[in-house]
């Protein structure tokens, strides 16, 4: 017998917390490993294409100062390169410029009414962009979230 899966029935607000999913992006986008790489800075894509793809690095909660394993090209992008200047830039997509931001802030939650002050948009354009049916890159509710 197969599990269906779950979906929720509330429509999110602009007060909605919203990340990346990273599980649900693994699952629903063979490319992804590619796109992450793609918004490497420079000096990261070089290291990265001689690097195994899936290589884990310890990294130190720095709340709880608990080790976890984590994905090293994720850490990658959120420690060092979404904090460079041209990570994000006028000419960003919405899409791309939410998960960019994502990347930027650690993968913290954010509202739509966050990311539309951070990014300078209209709170209700950033709402129905990455709240309709189709997901992009991941950026999903966060249930969890408070």
């Amino acid at each position: 017998m197969t599990e269906s899966k779950r979906y929720s029935l509330v429509t999110p607000t602009l007060d909605t917390p919203f990340h990346i999913d990273f599980n649900w992006w693994q699952q629903n986008d063979h490319e992804w490993r590619i796109h992450l790489k793609s918004s490497l800075c420079p000096e990261h894509q070089n290291t990265f294409s001689e690097v195994d793809g899936d290589a884990q690095v310890d990294w130190v909660d720095p709340e709880t100062a608990e080790v976890q394993r984590v994905d090293g090209l994720q850490h990658t992008l959120i420690s060092h390169c979404a904090k460079t200047d041209n990570f994000i830039t006028e000419r960003t997509s919405m899409v791309e410029s939410v998960f960019r931001l994502f990347l930027a802030n650690g993968n913290m939650h954010l509202s739509a009414r966050d990311l539309a002050e951070r990014l300078n948009r209209p709170a209700n354009t950033v709402l129905r962009t990455i709240s309709g049916v189709r997901v992009y890159k991941g950026i999903r509710p966060c249930p969890e979230c408070k």
